[in-house]
């Protein structure tokens, strides 16, 4: 009778796999370290910084050419992803002939963009700029108001241009956050945010108020001229020894 052979004592020719390691045995793969946040700037730093910025340019101008807030309101709508050297070389022939609303609606459409289409998006802002100043003719008497919201409800105007001639029009305590502003905000983390509005309201927060007439414009020049997007100026910078930047050459 032929022997039964169970197959809980058959060997086969299948080669093992090894096992994987236990738990307690396996190697503990090293966690990535994250790099510290840098820690915030404390009210005596933000004062020392904002005192340097006074004493070395103690009253900042913007650099848009301008006459009245009328053309501040025009000039800074023209800025948009424009340079102000850009800007001023189409304002001061423009502004020559037609400094308020009315003198620019008699101008017209085409004769505006006549004198604009060295700026980009000249079309646009043409429209734009008639447009707004029918807008202030029948809804404000031909004068810029002072109050953000109706500002903003002019073609061509946003958050920025609204910051900007509330604070050198009217001298109110705004923070216009342009590129520069977003970057320094940023990069020495005065202010960091994601977007504009969050830098805007994190600067408002930490400035004193004794600063805020001049600090868009301190900051604004400060980006311009030394803390550049792509090299630096550390060496120069008045605010180097409190920047948390952890790239800074000094």
């Amino acid at each position: 009778m032929a022997k039964i052979i169970r197959a809980s004592n058959a060997k086969t020719n299948v080669p093992s796999v090894p096992k994987k390691p236990t738990k307690r045995g396996a190697k503990a793969v090293p966690k990535a370290k994250k790099s510290p946040k840098p820690k915030p700037w404390t009210p005596a730093e933000i004062h020392e910084a904002f005192s340097r910025f006074r004493k070395a340019n103690p009253e900042p101008k913007g650099e848009l050419e301008h006459l009245n807030p009328y053309t501040l309101l025009v000039a800074v709508v023209l800025s948009a992803q424009a340079t102000d050297a850009g800007v001023n070389k189409a304002t001061r022939a423009l502004f020559a002939v037609a400094d308020t609303p009315e003198k620019m609606l008699a101008l017209g459409e085409d004769k505006v963009r006549d004198y604009i289409r060295t700026i980009g998006l000249y079309r646009n802002k043409a429209k734009n700029v008639i447009a707004l100043s029918q807008k202030l003719i029948d809804e404000f008497g031909g004068e810029v108001p002072r109050t953000r919201a109706e500002i903003e409800s002019l073609p061509g105007a946003g958050r920025k241009t609204a910051n900007v001639v509330l604070n050198m029009a009217y001298g109110e305590h705004t923070m216009a956050v342009d590129t520069h502003v977003f970057r320094v905000g940023n990069r020495t983390g005065l202010a960091s945010g994601n977007s504009p509005l969050a830098v805007e309201l994190g600067l408002e927060k930490v400035i004193p108020p004794e600063f805020m007439r001049h600090a868009h414009h301190w900051l604004i020049l400060h980006g311009r001229y030394t803390c550049l997007a792509r090299k630096p100026r550390c060496e120069v910078c008045l605010i180097n020894d409190l920047c948390r930047w952890p790239e800074k050459t000094v």
